[in-house]
């Protein structure tokens, strides 16, 4: 066997549907949630030219989902914004998908390759969320 890390179902009608990876699905007050699909959602917006989704600590539902969104150009970060972004993930995926918390960011931490960085975004929401209950 070769065990990839990769987390995957399989519907009714007999597909595959990727996950993510096992390190990066986020547990929010008992769902399972795959940061792929609510990057996939967020990508459809036209708002969105990139994101990245990891788990933030909640001293409520132990996670929540938070994304990082990088604007297309003619877009600017707003409260509005944000509404509107997660009104999308939930009209797109299940309503407890939807990130709870959005930083516009201009660039995401990436590998030489090009791959998303979560692992650091999730370090420096953990590094936050530590730091926030010693203040």
């Amino acid at each position: 066997w070769y065990l990839t890390g990769d987390k995957a179902y399989k519907d009714e009608d007999g597909y595959y549907w990727f996950v993510g990876r096992a390190d990066d699905v986020i547990i929010s007050a008992g769902y399972r949630i795959g940061p792929f699909e609510v990057e996939s959602a967020l990508i459809e917006h036209p708002a969105v030219a990139e994101s990245a989704v990891v788990a933030s600590p909640d001293p409520v539902r132990g996670d929540i989902v938070k994304a990082f969104v990088i604007l297309a150009p003619g877009y600017v970060a707003s409260d509005e914004l944000v509404v509107s972004l997660q009104d999308h993930v939930k009209n797109t995926t299940a309503p407890y998908k939807y990130p709870r918390a959005v930083e516009f960011v201009t660039e995401l931490p990436k590998t030489v390759s090009g791959k998303i960085r979560r692992v650091e975004l999730r370090e420096g929401e953990l590094a936050r969320a530590r730091q926030e209950s010693t203040d």
